[in-house]
């Protein structure tokens, strides 16, 4: 359902060769040798180094299970071993797939169209017509091309009975609409949870019993739900999700709420996933299990429906485009806190792949370790040589093809950023770009998923798009009317793009902005005591009116509020894991005191400001004093202004 904040944001080469290619054009899967030794060797060796308890994996073709396990703890202290048939886990976001099939079934049946405008099948509420002329559609809810801005703070409750109902969170909780449709990618929970809506509406069933009844029964998928509150015999064999603290494992919560359609409290096997994963894979109805979707309605949602740029990978519907090995992958990833998924199909292959972990192992690992281990099963299955330029893979580097390397320079920050204490993550997650020797940029910042590249080096290729040196990944920007560079996308996450921010809006000068605002105060919060033990010692009297010794209180208290506020946010993102747990489930106490301290500070700031202005005017202190306590006043401001920006105050 959500990504980590401290990645938020963050995540997941030309064009997809068969972006068009109805599964089932496939080769005969390999043979479970080709696979068994080397999932059993890698998921416990993840699982021992990312410190998660337990995992299940599951590998299917359009008919059969060709492996499944399960590996390590369901319930640490109970020790209960994963099985792959009965063990649960919350599959998170990788339950959109569920929301786009019943999509799909509704689409083929004619109650649903998905070029029409949402607001035509809607009642309750409406959606805010912030565009006139470009309504949100079926096909952009879909894609995560809606415009919403993604709001996920107190999104999800500790007990699911706790949940407001759908149809009520979605009339209450109404994100902005902060960009025209089908413009830019912006992953979007609402928008999914929107789409799930519509299926309750148009069905006439609760959305959790529409898909009960035509996404798993016709299946056999009798250990998963999406309702939010499970059966006795779902409950007894669930997972516990974990994070990892000190030697041990700490149980975690939030894994409910009311947006089921998006994968919130949405709870599958692995073999459950693996008979979905199959029926995803096939072609006909010559198999006496039922099938979900015709072939039409599997080529359309498997097929592109969105992308950046016509040469690169995109969205289809729910499903994400990510080619490898000349390979067309497709691949839906989901987490939330404690639980973390992935799905994925090789049409051309004939083969499917799920796996699930219950734990957010060190400093959030698990969020990479589903994709290195699917990264890893298709270099097994389809090792070929990357192709080519203009299909799938690596291309070959064009000097002087995207023009001029200077108008691509500056920073650029994820469209999935919302005007919430959430922003935060921009001011340490925004990407950088610079030029390079050899006619190469530079990127800094984590446009990869795979925690090792936080650097990247890019080669031209193609007007505005360029190839990862040494690496698989492609890059590309948006130039405006005006030949000016707006935004950057890149091959690892088509759900989100970049837009570039003006110069006063780069994070490198607000976090410059922080840091010398900060040493500025740290120095005041021990000058003033010191100076006054100075001062005592020596037997001398103050140098200030009583208003003048009231200035410096109130510079000095601000420094000291300044200085617990920073402390506090360090201990609340050094455990990025926890974090993520505290803004699901909204306002935690920790972050409330925090962000009151900032909140006080602003008092005490306009105390010292006013201190600052009489000082001047009445001639308090020496002129070294009046110049200190002005640079108080003007670090105090300079730090809580950014602060503000980024949301991180009450209000």
């Amino acid at each position: 359902m959500f990504t980590r904040l401290t990645r938020m944001l963050l995540a997941l080469t030309v064009t997809v060769v068969a972006a068009s290619a109805v599964p089932g054009a496939a080769q005969a899967a390999p043979p479970a040798k080709d696979y068994e030794a080397f999932l059993d060797e890698l998921v416990p060796a993840q699982l021992a180094k990312y410190k998660i308890p337990g995992a299940a994996v599951v590998v299917v073709d359009g008919q059969h299970q060709l492996f499944a396990r399960g590996y390590g703890l369901a319930d640490v202290d109970a020790r209960e071993p994963v099985s792959p048939e009965s063990t649960g886990f919350f599959i998170a976001s990788t339950a959109k797939l569920w929301t786009t099939t019943a999509v799909m079934q509704l689409v083929k049946q004619g109650k649903l169209d998905l070029n029409t405008d949402v607001n035509h099948y809607l009642t309750a509420f409406k959606i805010d017509d912030t565009y006139p002329g470009r309504p949100v559609t079926l096909a952009h809810l879909l894609t995560h091309t809606s415009g919403f801005v993604d709001e996920i703070v107190g999104a999800a409750v500790r007990d699911p009975a706790d949940a407001q109902p759908l149809a009520e969170y979605l009339a209450e909780h109404q994100p902005d609409r902060v960009r025209p449709p089908g413009t830019l990618a912006s992953y979007d929970n609402f928008g999914f949870s929107l789409a799930g809506y519509l299926v309750q509406i148009v069905s006439g069933e609760p959305f959790d019993q529409y898909v009960t009844t035509h996404v798993l029964q016709p299946l056999g998928m009798s250990g998963s739900t999406a309702n939010q509150l499970p059966s006795a015999a779902i409950n007894a064999t669930l997972a516990h999700g974990y994070r990892p603290e000190g030697d041990g494992q700490v149980q975690v919560q939030g894994q409910y709420g009311p947006m089921a359609p998006t994968g919130a409290g949405v709870v599958s096997t692995a073999t459950d996933m693996g008979r979905f994963l199959s029926d995803q894979l096939r072609t006909s109805t010559s198999s006496a299990k039922p099938l979900l979707l015709d072939s039409a309605a599997l080529q359309q949602m498997q097929s592109q429906q969105f992308s950046h740029d016509p040469q690169l990978p995109g969205m289809a519907f729910g499903w994400e485009e990510h080619p490898r090995n000349g390979q067309h992958i497709l691949e839906k990833d989901g987490d939330v806190p404690g639980f973390h998924s992935n799905a994925a199909l090789l049409p051309e292959k004939g083969i499917g792949i799920f796996v699930v972990y219950n734990g957010d192992g060190v400093d959030g690992s698990a969020f990479w370790a589903n994709k290195q281990l699917v990264n890893a099963f298709v270099d097994i299955i389809s090792p070929g040589e990357p192709a080519a330029s203009g299909t799938a893979g690596v291309a070959s580097e064009t000097p002087g093809a995207a023009g001029n390397l200077d108008q691509y320079v500056g920073n650029y920050r994820i469209t999935r950023t919302a005007e919430d204490l959430t922003k935060a993550a921009a001011l340490m997650s925004s990407v950088s770009v610079e030029t390079g020797p050899d006619n190469t940029l530079t990127t800094h910042g984590p446009l990869s998923p795979d925690p090792d590249k936080a650097t990247q080096h890019w080669t031209p290729i193609g007007p505005q798009l360029f190839q990862e040196r040494g690496g698989p990944d492609q890059m590309g920007f948006r130039v405006n009317g005006d030949g000016q560079v707006t935004a950057l996308f890149d091959t690892t996450n088509p759900t989100v793009a970049y837009q570039r921010l003006a110069w006063w809006q780069a994070p490198s000068l607000h976090q410059l902005l922080l840091a010398g605002a900060l040493a500025i105060l740290l120095v005041t919060l021990l000058y003033y005591p010191i100076a006054g033990l100075v001062r005592r010692l020596r037997r001398r009297s103050p140098a200030s009116t009583r208003w003048g010794s009231a200035a410096r209180l109130a510079a000095w208290v601000t420094a000291a509020l300044v200085a617990a506020f920073t402390t506090g946010l360090a201990v609340l993102f050094s455990d990025g894991n926890r974090l993520q747990e505290s803004i699901l489930l909204g306002k935690s106490p920790l972050v409330i005191t925090i962000l009151a301290l900032s909140t006080t500070a602003l008092v005490t700031t306009v105390g010292a400001s006013v201190g600052t202005v009489a000082a001047w005017r009445r001639g308090w202190w020496s002129l070294p004093g009046r110049l200190h306590h002005t640079a108080v006043s003007l670090a105090a401001i300079a730090f809580l202004g950014v602060v503000s920006i980024y949301h991180l105050s009450l209000g």
